[in-house]
């Protein structure tokens, strides 16, 4: 190395060039940044099933292939006497410990709570566990969430230690969590609107909530059967708009209102009126309108959420469970009705819905393609 080094010009103008394999030679390199990882089918029955059967304690996983997968449901062999408490601490004992290795990593899913959300998400990664596996780990714990639906999961957890995840490790964990700076019911219910909403919106990625098929999204059958006369109507007429809301009370989607052929709204400024001005709303539509001479029918999505003030405002709950259900709504009329939506809207207040901002979002304006101009000749 000293010789190396000492061999080298001191010129600043011709520095000698890299070998090819330099970054090979470099120490902690820089890393590329890790694609999302994906829940595998089998992990997503696996999670079904710990979801749908309550005699399931946890769901071992871990990331094989680049994919998440499922390694070992949790069931005690009999059900555990004494309270919940006890029960969760005699389980973690007998069924999680035993699978707690020094160096390697694993993502672990455990039923706590009594009520919805009622899971906790543990990333388990030791402190001897390899360097790479520890970054990957690390770096998708938040995918796994996601990937199965953040509205299952009341907590998420990182432990280095298998102590961490005793009964005494818990234990320490709970009182820290009680330390901390206590927030009002309405703080409370506020952050969980903002991040449901952050999480039902965060683009066109591969999931954000659990969806039909692995998620329980009870839907009257009048809603169902209006979504599926919606999308078999095609040109022949029928159907052109499905609009629903959340019964609150027993958080089932159902129609809101049902319009008659005769009553159904036929342009934007109709639809608008028939929107809840108070109200969220989830809204499927088939615009009949002409541009540039040609008819066309596009089914439009509105996801209208008002924020209006006082006693007309929906309450925080409510609001919530909008964002949440949003696209499980639209997966669900996709895949078993048949409706697929070829533009979405999202808006605060059905006011702000225009047929100008429609049509423009349909059918884009191309900017004018300014021509060259030659420069003239000096002297002319």
């Amino acid at each position: 190395m000293q010789s190396g080094i000492s061999g080298k010009s001191l010129h600043p103008p011709a520095p000698a060039p890299l070998p090819r394999n330099h970054r090979q030679h470099q120490a902690n390199p820089p890393s590329p940044s890790l694609p999302p990882l994906l829940a595998s089918h089998e992990l997503l029955s696996k999670f079904t099933e710990l979801l749908s059967t309550p005699a399931h304690f946890g769901l071992l996983a871990t990331i094989q292939n680049e994919s998440l997968e499922p390694l070992e449901l949790l069931t005690p062999s009999s059900s555990t006497s004494g309270d919940a408490s006890s029960g969760f601490n005699a389980n973690l004992s007998t069924l999680l410990a035993p699978h707690l290795k020094q160096n390697e990593a694993l993502y672990i899913l455990l039923r706590r709570f009594p009520s919805p959300p009622a899971f906790l998400a543990i990333t388990y990664i030791p402190d001897s566990s390899p360097v790479r596996q520890k970054m990957l780990f690390a770096s998708t714990r938040l995918s796994l969430v996601r990937e199965l639906g953040t509205e299952h999961f009341r907590e998420t957890i990182v432990a280095n230690s298998a102590s961490e995840l005793s009964p005494d490790g818990f234990k320490k964990h709970d009182a820290h969590s009680a330390m901390e700076a206590p927030l009002t019911e309405e703080e409370r219910e506020l952050g969980a609107v903002k991040k449901a909403e952050a999480e039902a919106g965060r683009g066109s990625g591969r999931k954000e909530i659990n969806l039909s098929s692995h998620m329980s999204m009870p839907i009257s059958e009048d809603a169902l059967a209006a979504l599926k006369e919606f999308g078999g109507a095609g040109e022949g007429g029928g159907r052109d708009i499905v609009m629903m809301k959340i019964n609150p009370e027993t958080e089932t989607v159902i129609l809101a209102p049902d319009f008659s052929a005769s009553a159904a709204p036929s342009d934007i400024p109709s639809l608008v009126s028939a929107i809840s001005p108070s109200e969220p709303r989830f809204t499927f539509f088939r615009y009949h309108h002409a541009h540039n001479g040609s008819e066309s029918s596009p089914i439009l999505f509105f996801y209208t959420c008002p924020t209006n003030e006082g006693s007309n405002r929906p309450s925080i709950k409510n609001r919530m469970m909008y964002p949440l259900m949003k696209r499980a709504v639209i997966t669900m009329a996709e895949q078993e009705c048949g409706v697929k939506a070829d533009k979405k809207f999202e808006v605060d207040d059905p006011s702000d819905l225009t047929e100008e901002t429609v049509l423009d979002d349909l059918h884009p304006k191309v900017a004018a393609r300014a021509g060259f101009a030659r420069p003239k000749r000096p002297g002319r």
